[in-house]
């Protein structure tokens, strides 16, 4: 569980990132989590974007890939998603 201030440093740090994933209409996959699993692997920090076509809450989207792939849901913001997960190997961020 990551704290407010903890929150709020990731979330500064994902601001200038563009999104490495998009949600589509057909919403979330076990293709999709595997993919979001590996990116945070390597990043740690990711951007997912919800498409216009998908009319799933956004929130929603960002709770089911956070726990679909074992990471934390930093924020959600109109439709778009900052994921984080500490990396086993590639440890970069380090967190207040």
């Amino acid at each position: 569980m990551l704290t407010g201030k903890q929150k709020r440093y990731l979330r500064s740090m994902a601001h200038h990132l563009t999104p490495i994933f998009q949600v589509g209409k057909g919403g979330t996959n076990e293709n999709l989590i595997r993919h979001i699993e590996e990116a945070l692997e390597v990043r740690e920090l990711i951007k997912v974007s919800v498409l216009n076509n998908n009319f799933d809450d956004p929130k929603a989207v960002g709770a089911e890939l956070a726990e679909g792939a074992g990471a934390e849901l930093v924020q959600v913001i109109g439709k778009t998603i900052v994921l984080y997960k500490e990396s086993k190997e590639n440890k970069t961020i380090e967190l207040p």
